[in-house]
């Protein structure tokens, strides 16, 4: 297994613990593949909370978009981010937001480097 902390040192929480457990039954070509996906893949929690706020400010759903969840944001888009009581729960739970999506990265970037053998 190799060192999580020098393939990915921007990890923390429960993030870091995910990657963990997905990298510990790697081999060392595996988990470099791995981390290059995934770091390839994944978005950052504060980018999630700055195109929320630019959905607050000025076009609501850009998060959602983002964050793969196209229709989601078609509907925020529409309604205004659900007059905006949808964009400030987005306000409070990005960084949850985030780690759902990066959940599913890991996920497939999983699969992507247990091809490599």
């Amino acid at each position: 297994m190799s060192n999580v902390y020098q393939l990915m040192p921007f990890l923390e929480g429960e993030e870091l613990l995910l990657i963990q457990s997905i990298v510990k039954d790697m081999n060392e070509t595996q988990a470099q593949q791995f981390a290059a996906v995934y770091s390839a893949r994944r978005k950052d929690p504060q980018i999630t909370l700055l195109t929320t706020l630019l959905g607050f400010f000025i076009i609501a759903g850009v998060q959602r978009f983002i964050l793969g969840q196209i229709g989601m944001g078609l509907l925020y888009l529409f309604t205004g981010g659900f007059c905006l009581i949808g964009t400030i729960i987005d306000l409070i739970n990005y960084k949850k937001l985030t780690f759902e999506y990066n959940q599913n990265v890991a996920r497939e970037s999983q699969m992507i480097a247990k091809s490599f053998q």
